[in-house]
């Protein structure tokens, strides 16, 4: 069986979907791998690396015309420059990636229409047995790190205390919102950078998890209730919540030399979480680095892939910060996807058994459909039968 790899489309995407390191294992599996030439030059896998751990290096017409193509943006996360993609596709053949489903589920019903197998990366489940799966938590670990490092090259201050002849410099108060993976991997980077860290979730269950990486919990009377879903996501809560959310955190905000916002919900808006009024407060030459901004933003005053300056405040709203660390980012998820390849092929045919929880909540299209039913209510659809 064939595995395609084309070149990823997407402005500014750097990323590879398979780097040379997991051709051996999926070897192992009877799966052959094509890669279209320069398909990972951006990320530091050159072609001869591919060739010399077997892979055939090939055209991007050929990399599309495996029986499965796996790259990192698919359907959704792709609508604009992977629409010419669509038309290479053929009914039967197995197409996996970051597909943006809640968020974009046009691409869905698009890719879907063409008859393929369409595997959601982002719809992994999170159990134990996909953990080596997880693409989302591999991506914002990087994230949470990248944002950390473009706030202390932007805020115009050290991060740590320091004892100089000069006097004592104050260590930087770095305030992280939310308190996943993104979020704990930001706190553990400010903190080995030598900054005061505190750092907010909804749900109290993280709390533990926070003050572990050396960080302060934030607590707010604020009764959340059942604030997380079973997936360990969080969950969207009502509006009189948010709204005496954001005015006592307001206080926590101006206070804060830097704040890392990374409260997202899947497929909805993300919460709003730093009012124009906190950001007023907070003092000159302050950072926000928004990691929500792809939908809609933690800050008011968010733009998504612009830096917003307001008052003496820098506002950062990066969409793709895997990207800048193409390499290891690209590492991390050939992991992911080859590891989930390993598990859909069987006996040199991809499975697609319904009883398997995996490929049951990842499998998003199928025999020209939509199946997935949670991208099936995006979209107004009807449940299955």
């Amino acid at each position: 069986m064939l595995v395609g790899v084309p070149r990823e489309t997407h402005p500014n995407e750097r990323r590879v979907a398979l780097t040379p390191g997991v051709l051996a294992a999926l070897a192992k599996c009877g799966l052959s791998v094509v890669v279209e030439a320069g398909a990972g030059e951006l990320a530091g896998f050159r072609d001869a690396e591919y060739a010399e751990k077997g892979a055939k290096l090939g055209s991007r017409a050929e990399a599309l015309a495996a029986d499965i193509v796996v790259q990192v943006r698919s359907a959704g996360a792709n609508l604009k420059a992977g629409a010419s993609d669509l038309a290479a596709f053929r009914p039967g053949q197995s197409v996996v990636g970051l597909c943006d489903p809640l968020g974009e589920p046009k691409g869905i019903a698009d890719a879907a229409a063409r008859g393929v197998n369409l595997f959601a990366l982002e719809m992994v489940p999170r159990i134990t047995r996909a953990q080596s799966m997880d693409v989302l938590s591999s991506m914002a670990t990087v994230a949470g790190y990248r944002a950390v490092l473009i706030a202390a090259m932007t805020v115009p201050k050290m991060f740590p205390m320091m004892m100089t002849a000069a006097g004592t410099l104050a260590a930087a108060k770095v305030l992280i919102l939310g308190a996943g993976v993104a979020g704990l991997q930001a706190i553990a980077t400010a903190r080995r950078l030598g900054a005061v860290v505190q750092a907010y979730d909804v749900r109290a269950a993280v709390k533990e998890q926070i003050q572990s990486l050396g960080a302060k919990f934030v607590e707010l009377p604020l009764e959340t209730g059942q604030a997380e879903d079973k997936g360990g996501y969080a969950k969207a809560l009502g509006e009189e919540f948010y709204r005496k959310q954001r005015e006592l955190l307001g206080d926590v905000v101006a206070t804060s030399d830097v704040v890392i916002a990374t409260a997202a919900i899947p497929g909805v808006r993300s919460p709003l979480l730093v009012t124009r009024e906190a950001v007023e407060r907070m003092p000159g030459g302050s950072v926000i680095v928004d990691l929500a901004a792809e939908r809609g933003g933690n800050c008011e005053l968010t733009k998504a892939d612009e830096t917003v300056v307001y008052g003496g405040v820098t506002i950062l709203g990066p969409t793709n910060l895997p990207s800048e660390v193409p390499h290891d980012a690209s590492l991390m998820f050939g992991k992911n996807a080859a590891t989930l390849l390993a598990h859909i092929v069987k006996d040199g045919k991809v499975r697609l058994d319904a009883d398997d929880e995996i490929i049951h909540e990842t499998l998003a299209a199928k025999g020209g459909e939509v199946v997935h039913p949670r991208i099936r209510e995006k979209l107004g659809l009807a449940p299955r039968g």
